[in-house]
Formats: C-alpha cells, structure tokens, sequence
C-alpha cells in the first residue's frame, strides 16, 4: 500500500487540478472553491481511517471531536446555562475523540469496507449532506464537495492496488484486490451495515438538479474547451498584442451573456442578465 505522504501529495496534485478545472468553467465561486478542495485531499486519506494508530485515523478522530462538539454548543446555546453548555462540549469532543474511536476500531479492520466503492458512495453522501445542511452551501456546492471527495477517494484505492504490483519484481503482492472492490466480501454483516447507512443517508441529501444541469450544461463544456490551451503564445508571451487589438476583440474566451455567479454554482443558462452599455 501507498504511505501517508503518498496519498496527500497525489490527493492534494488532483485535488488541485480538479479545482482548476472547476474554476475555469465558473462551476464555483472563489470563496467555495478552497471548501471543495479539501473535501478532494480529505477523500484521498479517509480509507485509511481503519487503519489503526495511523495518522489518517487520529486526525480524523480529533477533527470530527472538534466539529461534533462545537455543533453540539451552537445548537444548544439557548438552552442551558454556561457551565451545562462547557460539560456538553466538553463531553462530546471526549467522547468522539476516544470513545467512539474505540468502538470503531473494535469493529473494523484494514482493507475491510473502507476500501470500497460502496464506502465511497457513503462518504460522498455524508460530504453532500453535511456541506449543505450543517455548513450551509448551496446544493450545487455541497454536491461538488461530493464529488471532489469520491475522486480523491478512488485516487487514494487505485494508489493501493497500484503499489501492490511490484513492476520491478514482476510479481503481484498478495494485497493485490484488496482496496478496489465493490464491497467487503469477507464480511457481508459489515457491507449491510454500510448500504443500510448509504440509503438512509441518501434520503437526507439535498436536490442534485442544480449540480446535474450545471454539468451537463453545453455552455459549460464549450468554455472548457475554448479556455484548454491558450490562443497564442503560452503565459501572455503576446500580452502586448492583445492590447492594441480592437475594443471586444481580446474578451472572446468570455462566454456571451455570462452570469456572476451569486449562490456558488454556475447559474441557469436561461437565466442571462442583458448588459448594459
């Protein structure tokens, strides 16, 4: 398997050319594409969450203490007194910190459901819901987040198999299978649980329609396509050009009639604003 180091430096090199992409067809707007991001590099080490004592796993376990707990506070600040307030806080972030951590590992092992595609399904899920309805995106947003988290996920399986294939040995390593799969075989009570969790997790995501029509928008794939490669020389080697060519001539890799993006996903097509003179 892939290490640590391995997994964060590829997550975070196709994290950021998704991001780049992303930011080329205005799918995002800036102040959300740094939340999608993270989701990206974050899939690209969560399968190692049940890998015990591991690096993955206890920031994971210390960060979801963290975010539980403060969402425990903010949601009960009316409620109770300061000092019920600090022992609910407090009393969540131990428990998810060490006590839930704890029974995870009792029931997990490595190579098991976590390195699956129905784990990635999950957890692309869990990031749509919890980026739309306990951090407040917009539902193309949360999606997005979504799928930046499946692709750094699946980047992070497809390292483990790679790496168990020796090329230089000419040999297949007996963990050869183990991170790719549709589901864990050895443990069946395991894969139920999890599809139980997916479909009940599915029915509280928001609409995906706006993330739907966004990306198979033509407006969208046309830019892309225009904005590929440059239109002259590579790094504005022709800047100086482009100043003396004629007013709207240097402004054709701007899609007519584009919108600003106001809720962070692009905007309906229909939906153009005429410009004013």
């Amino acid at each position: 398997m892939a290490n640590f180091p391995t997994h964060i430096a590829v997550g975070t090199v196709v994290s950021g050319a998704l991001a780049t992409v992303t930011m080329a067809a205005d799918m995002v707007a800036p102040q959300n594409i740094v939340a999608v991001t993270l989701a990206g590099v974050l899939g690209s080490v969560l399968p190692d969450i049940d890998l015990k004592d591991s690096r993955p796993a206890r920031a994971m376990f210390a960060g979801l203490g963290v975010f539980f707990s403060f969402a425990v506070l903010f949601s009960l600040e009316r409620k109770y007194s300061i000092a019920e307030m600090l022992i609910l806080w407090l009393g969540t972030l131990l428990f998810v910190r060490y006590v839930a951590r704890a029974i995870f590992f009792r029931i997990s092992y490595h190579r098991g459901v976590w390195h699956s595609i129905l784990a990635l399904i999950f957890c692309s899920l869990v990031t749509a819901w919890v980026y739309s309805r306990l951090l407040g995106r917009d539902e193309g947003v949360a999606w997005l987040a979504a799928g930046f988290l499946a692709i750094g996920f699946l980047t992070h399986l497809i390292l483990d198999e790679l790496y168990s294939v020796d090329v230089m040995d000419t040999r297949i390593k007996a963990s050869f299978g183990t991170a790719l799969k549709l589901f864990d075989y050895k443990h069946l009570g395991h894969s139920a649980a999890m599809a139980t969790a997916t479909v009940l997790v599915f029915l509280f995501t928001p609409p995906t329609k706006i993330f739907v029509d966004n990306i198979t928008s033509r407006t969208l794939w046309t830019g892309l396509h225009q904005r590929l490669l440059p239109e002259d020389k590579w790094f504005g080697g022709m800047a100086w050009a482009h100043d003396s060519l004629p007013s709207g001539k240097a402004d054709q890799t701007v899609p007519a009639g584009a919108n600003p993006i106001s809720t962070g996903s692009l905007p309906p097509p229909a939906a153009a604003a005429p410009r004013h003179r």
